[in-house]
């Protein structure tokens, strides 16, 4: 017995020595940073906050301040560098983007505030709903603590409110719970911060010794669904009096639309096109010289649709206390431009023309994973046509606007879906418009019940028969458009519409230019009426800001062509056609007029081979064995087209 008490605490002693190497290992791995070429001196600072990024240090979370020191610039050029020497650091990326100024935006805290107005009862938690979103730190901060629900009233005196959606409202979510909860209502590991690399790929004992965070690696981070929580919004409707109906209204439905398009599962989703990716490598973390670097990286550069806000908080980066500079702004205004003009493909055609009509078809076709536009439902796209004779004058114009950026012809209400345009007043708005429970228009978000209008272009591969659908469905006379979402063969899911126009030529018999442009823009006039209809600061504010802006809308696309009116037309311009896509079996078949070439590329940009067979006026084309999505560059005498096509598992 005696033997056996001696042998178990000597066991105990051996393993208390390797508990304590063990930890000092860690605590040196973690420390060992600072016998490199920062000084101590230079770390505190650069621990502390960075650039006006205030430091706030809370129960559960800290804000994006805390993370600078390690993931912002790094002065020496060593971390958070890219091969060519881009500087790629995640928080200059952000800070001057619309997740790091989600708190600080005029437009969502008059919206806020005229929602209360609108209902005085709910006002609280309308804001609590809110902030969810758009200051998410310090909701649940409070929420996690088991304090009352943060309103307005806590958001001026906040530092975590106004950080945004800074790095933990995203890194620290649940991947259990992603994607699974929406309206806000997130859930977070109190502890551990999720990111797209495993810890033996990562020194997790770093993040552990200075922050308390353990890393680990989360597939919702890689699958996108870090973004369902909040791009998905579900309000109660509220009838006029302020009673609750017992009915819910989709608001935004991004991730299901997604969901609902040829992109769901693969490697194309959120981050593609929001966080591009770079090889890499890239080292994490400034000071630790002896951290390899990491690929593929994501550039954060969270860019999303419409330059409008995006100028309007630069103009105002002292007032609002912003804490990014105006040529952080431009990059990012830049980087969302860049998106825009990879949002939709654009294609002019004549289709015949007659003593006193031209017929110009307009071929649209979304090429993102969601709707276009999409989100907040003040967001619209149109279409605008110019026909000119040869000396200038002009034959026919729609989707132009007046001095106040309302398009000309606009109906009272809304304008509905056009198939076929055939006079200068009518113009094709793509667009989300709610009806109150009486079918009214409105534009305030409790008020909503049901869709008046919802023909923004949906997806590649959205179908009416999708899971999803009644979430995300089209509204108004695009159900009846033959062309919309429809292939020619009357298969749905391409993804796109086609616009007749029929343009009077009056006996006119010389050549005709047509130029036709796709616009997007954020914050219309109408959408803002019912607001500004309404006195407080918050709006008040927001109105002097709107009225001063620069409202013009952010070009998406243009096309051109001339008809030479002599009985010969012009090369058709018109969108290939691709069926089946996707594909299960790899094998696509391709119809343009007068394609002389088809190659292949993959997701990241490499040609690939692909045998590409002419049969008449179709191409018969096999896809690489390897499930994904290609672009194909079809090269013809008008120029090169380009499509997407997904081969999916058979």
């Amino acid at each position: 017995m005696r033997r056996s008490s001696l042998f178990s605490k000597k066991l105990r002693v051996i393993a208390g020595i390797g508990t304590l190497v063990l930890l000092l290992a860690g605590w040196t791995a973690a420390t060992t940073p600072i016998k490199g070429p920062h000084s101590p001196l230079e770390l505190s600072i650069l621990r502390s906050g960075i650039e006006g990024l205030e430091v706030q240090v809370g129960t559960y979370f800290v804000t994006a301040g805390r993370c600078a020191g390690c993931h912002g610039h790094d002065s020496l050029g060593v971390a958070m560098v890219a091969g060519d020497g881009e500087d790629v650091n995640v928080v200059d990326d952000w800070r001057s983007s619309m997740m790091a100024n989600s708190a600080r935006d005029p437009f969502f805290l008059a919206k806020v505030e005229h929602e209360g107005l609108e209902y005085p009862g709910h006002k609280e938690q309308i804001e609590h709903n809110c902030m969810k979103c758009h200051a998410p730190l310090a909701v649940f901060e409070q929420q996690m603590l088991g304090n009352p629900p943060f309103t307005l009233a806590q958001y001026d005196t906040s530092v975590m409110a106004q950080d945004g959606v800074s790095c933990l409202a995203c890194h620290m979510q649940n991947p259990d719970s992603a994607g699974r909860f929406f309206s806000g209502n997130l859930r977070y590991d109190s502890a551990r911060v999720w990111g797209p690399y495993g810890q033996d790929q990562i020194n997790p004992d770093i993040m552990q010794y200075f922050v308390g965070y353990t890393p680990d690696q989360g597939s919702h981070i890689l699958d996108g669904r870090v973004c369902a929580g909040c791009h998905t919004a579900i309000n109660s409707t509220l009838d006029l009096d302020g009673n609750f109906t017992g009915g819910y209204f989709y608001e935004q439905t991004m991730w299901q639309e997604y969901e609902n398009s040829i992109y769901f599962g693969t490697d194309q989703n959120c981050r593609s096109c929001h966080m591009p990716r770079i090889q890499g490598p890239v080292v994490l973390a400034s000071e630790y010289l002896f951290l390899a670097g990491q690929s593929p990286f994501g550039k954060h550069h969270l860019a999303g649709g419409g330059t409008f806000m995006l100028k309007m908080l630069k103009d105002h980066i002292e007032p609002l206390g912003i804490p990014a500079t105006a040529a952080q702004f431009d990059s990012t205004i830049a980087r969302t431009q860049y998106q825009l003009e990879h949002s939709v493909e654009l294609h002019t055609g004549v289709a015949t023309r007659t003593d006193d009509s031209l017929f110009v078809d307009v071929h649209l076709t979304n090429i993102i994973g969601h709707k276009f536009p999409s989100g907040f439902p003040n967001r619209r796209a149109f279409v605008q046509v110019i026909a000119l004779t040869a000396t200038g004058d002009t034959l026919f114009q729609s989707g132009r606007w007046d001095g106040t950026y309302e398009l000309y012809g606009h109906d009272a209400d809304y304008e509905p879906h056009h198939d076929v345009i055939t006079q200068g007043d009518q113009v094709q708005i793509y667009e989300f418009v709610m009806g109150d429970v009486n079918g009214d228009v409105t534009r305030t978000l409790q008020r909503a019940a049901i869709r008046l209008k919802d023909n923004r272009l949906v997806p590649i591969g959205y179908s009416t028969s999708h899971p999803s659908y009644d979430t995300t469905a089209i509204a108004g006379s695009a159900l009846t458009d033959p062309d919309f979402n429809h292939h020619a063969d009357g298969v749905e899911g391409n993804g796109g519409d086609i616009v007749h126009y029929h343009i009077a030529t009056n006996g006119y018999a010389g050549a005709v230019q047509v130029k036709t442009k796709v616009y997007y823009q954020l914050a219309p006039p109408l959408w803002n009426s019912e607001m500004f209809g309404h006195n407080a600061p918050r709006i008040d504010t927001f109105r002097t800001m709107y009225e001063n802006a620069d409202g013009t809308p952010d070009l998406v696309a243009a096309d051109s062509l001339t008809d030479i009116g002599t009985g010969i037309h012009a090369a058709r311009n018109i969108a290939p056609q691709v069926f089946p896509n996707p594909t299960r079996d790899g094998i696509v078949i391709v119809t343009v007029p007068e394609a002389v070439m088809i190659v292949a590329y993959d997701a990241a940009g490499q040609r690939v081979p692909m045998r590409a067979t002419r049969r008449g006026a179709d191409w018969r084309c096999e896809l690489p064995e390897q499930v994904g999505v290609y672009h194909l560059m079809i090269t013809t005498p008008l120029g090169d087209r380009m499509v997407r096509v997904v081969r999916t598992a058979p």
